[in-house]
């Protein structure tokens, strides 16, 4: 997150990782909808209903939290304590493993393999957990690669968590960027499993905060009076917002959409182009994010002379524990996005760009 914040923005910056932000002048709102100061209990309830109806759950069930972060920090910390085994895929979004290192755990990981497309191999799981096993930790869609985990293979997780008492975490933040046949939350799939998400990624509304937790009810209520040591009262002004927001997700998406499909298809024509000399990818049908490896050279000098020579960011792989790797972003400006990868290409043909 330092990186984020302080040098991933460029002139042509490849390096985001969720679509563009919404603009609020598009948001059918008015000022005199809004209020300072709300309801101060757990849970303002309009928004609570909202988050249930859209994941079909019952409201006893969610835990609003201050985005995905806060979400996944909240439901770690009543899932696990310090000392007890997690079980983390590898490569994964970096936070979820500092978040677990942070709370003290011990933690393990299971392979996400390229030669696979990052599926999870669910006998990859199997040889790694042990009995001391507390917590299997996945995103679905996979940050980095955006490779949809199907049921099947969810629950085959769930069988294999409940064999040692253990429970799934899954983060969803990317889930709703699969447009056709959006699959439903894991939460479902049984009590072993508990999610998280928001609506940043693939919304364009992280100014908002609104993330979310999917728990059984005993479970969302010790969340939520451990929030009470972060964030215990939301700024309501927000959660207003995030109400509306919710009753227009579907145009809010779509608008989205629009933008990361024809960036998926720019990208899908820049690897076709490559012909496989200077990167290897697994592509997706789906998701805001890829992971090319680069074939050739070191990452981190290429990204230097990619940023400093031609004004063009990328995120290094090593941040998901893939040095040979880094990860690109669509979703925000389809013009900007076509030209940093016309620079990505000025890049390789650069020799000093990859020593």
């Amino acid at each position: 997150m330092h990186w984020a914040k302080l040098q991933s923005k460029a002139r042509f910056n490849l390096a985001t990782s969720g679509v563009a932000a919404y603009p609020l002048s598009e948001l059918p709102v008015s000022i005199d909808q809004l209020e300072i100061n709300g309801d101060h209990t757990y849970g303002y309830a309009p928004l609570q209903n909202a988050i249930a109806q859209k994941a079909n759950v019952d409201p006893d069930c969610v835990v609003a939290a201050a985005g995905t972060s806060m979400a996944n920090h909240l439901a770690m910390a009543a899932l696990i304590e310090p000392g007890d085994e997690v079980l983390i895929e590898h490569p994964t979004y970096e936070l979820l493993v500092s978040t677990a290192r942070y709370l003290q755990a011990s933690v393990k990981r299971f392979s996400r393999f390229e030669s696979d497309g990052y599926a999870i191999n669910p006998s990859e799981i199997r040889e790694a957990i042990t009995p001391n096993t507390k917590l299997i930790v996945l995103t679905n869609l996979h940050n980095p690669s955006s490779v949809l985990t199907p049921e099947s293979t969810l629950r085959e997780i769930g069988d294999i968590a409940r064999s040692v008492n253990a429970r799934v975490m899954v983060d969803e933040v990317y889930l709703d960027a699969v447009y056709e046949n959006t699959p439903p939350s894991s939460f479902h799939l049984g009590k072993e499993f508990v999610t998280t998400s928001s609506l940043t990624k693939v919304y364009g509304l992280s100014g908002l905060r609104c993330g979310w937790i999917l728990a059984q009810p005993d479970e969302a209520r010790v969340m939520y009076r451990l929030n009470d040591l972060f964030g215990a009262v939301p700024p309501h002004p927000a959660e207003l917002l995030s109400v509306i927001a919710f009753q227009n997700l579907d145009p809010i998406r779509e608008r989205a959409r629009a933008i990361v499909e024809a960036d998926r298809a720019l990208l899908a024509n820049f690897f076709a182009a490559d012909q496989g000399q200077s990167f290897a990818a697994v592509t997706t049908e789906s998701g805001t994010t890829a992971f090319p490896r680069l074939k050739h050279g070191n990452v981190d000098a290429f990204i230097s002379h990619l940023r400093e020579k031609h004004e063009t960011s990328v995120v290094p792989g090593r941040f998901f524990g893939m040095p040979g790797h880094f990860r690109v972003g669509m979703g925000v400006n389809t013009r900007m996005f076509a030209e940093g990868l016309r620079r990505l290409t000025q890049a390789t043909k650069t020799p000093q760009a990859v020593t």
